[in-house]
């Protein structure tokens, strides 16, 4: 199993200390596949304190100034709040904190339909950054792409008709994508229902940048639609239409595009059902979620002959 900061490991005064914070009292956070998160409340306000055990002093370094970034860029996200020193990450033992101002809202699974065409417009909005005029320094290239490491893994995998699956899906991409040029942008990578909270009814504030990179835009639609527009592990062509829709009010799809789009969303797919199956049969191992990797081999079969808004 993964590794977690406890309440006990956290030393409330430290905090109080290098943020300015009086009287603090922390709140374990549920959720969070990578890191620990605590709701920190004070007479001040409410924050979310980020525990980075998945990251080095480093990385957790551009993750803080990529949100500050990002947030500042006009991106509905939420605000890094500096230590008192000015820094936006401080240590804690052998991890690295992010202080956030608390949000409120909630998650809802699966996202409602009406809040679609705001998810779109959202990420449309991203795709539109420009690394240079927010100061986005240092942002990593093709994040969520299967790497050649990742790549090594599957012919050892157990499940070998899973294999020979993904194997087949990933060589039809590849090939599909031969040649096809489009301008990297600023992606998130990882728009999921759990990473949208919801406030006021209908306000959406995007979370976790952790997958955040430079790639092809329309593989992050992909992935949107992918983590948005399912249910019972099925594309439904109507939340698809709705997420699409929201996006173009904002970008741009040409016919090309539009024709291209279930590709990307198949891509997607296929990494997310590598990350699943490798996460919980190799990684981490948990015999109750060894075998959701499947569900995704059903949601690529329902792709084909819906390409939303064409």
């Amino acid at each position: 199993m993964a590794n977690y900061t406890t309440l006990d490991q956290i030393d409330v005064s430290a905090l109080a200390d290098g943020y300015g914070i009086e009287q603090p009292t922390l709140t374990a956070l549920p959720g969070g596949a990578a890191n620990s998160s605590f709701r920190v409340s004070s007479p001040s306000g409410a924050y979310v304190l980020t525990i980075l055990d998945n990251h080095d002093a480093r990385s957790a370094r551009r993750l803080a100034a990529h949100t500050q970034a990002l947030f500042r860029a006009g991106i509905p996200t939420i605000e890094v709040i500096p230590a008192r020193d000015g820094s936006l990450t401080t240590p804690l033992g052998d991890s690295t904190v992010i202080l956030k101002r608390w949000v409120d809202g909630k998650v809802v699974e699966p996202l409602p339909l009406e809040l679609l065409a705001d998810a779109g417009r959202a990420l449309a909005q991203l795709h539109a950054v420009d690394p240079t005029s927010a100061g986005l320094t240092d942002v990593p290239v093709g994040t969520r792409r299967l790497s050649a490491a990742h790549l090594d893994y599957i012919p050892r995998f157990e499940d070998r008709a899973f294999a020979d699956w993904l194997t087949a899906g990933l060589d039809r991409v590849r090939s599909a994508e031969a040649g096809t040029q489009r301008t990297p942008r600023i992606t998130h990578g990882d728009l999921f229902a759990d990473n949208l909270v919801i406030s006021g009814g209908s306000r959406l504030t995007i979370l976790d940048w952790e997958t955040l990179s430079l790639d092809d835009p329309l593989l992050d639609l992909g992935m949107a639609v992918v983590g948005l527009a399912q249910e019972d592990n099925a594309l439904v062509p109507a939340r698809a239409r709705a997420l699409v829709d929201g996006y173009r009010s904002i970008a741009t799809l040409t016919r090309a595009d539009l024709t291209g789009l279930p590709l990307e969303i198949e891509h997607a797919a296929l990494i997310i059902a590598f990350h699943r199956y490798f996460r919980h049969n190799i990684r981490f191992p948990d015999p109750d979620k060894r075998t959701i990797h499947r569900a995704l081999i059903r949601f690529v079969d329902s792709i084909e002959g819906h390409v939303p808004g064409v």
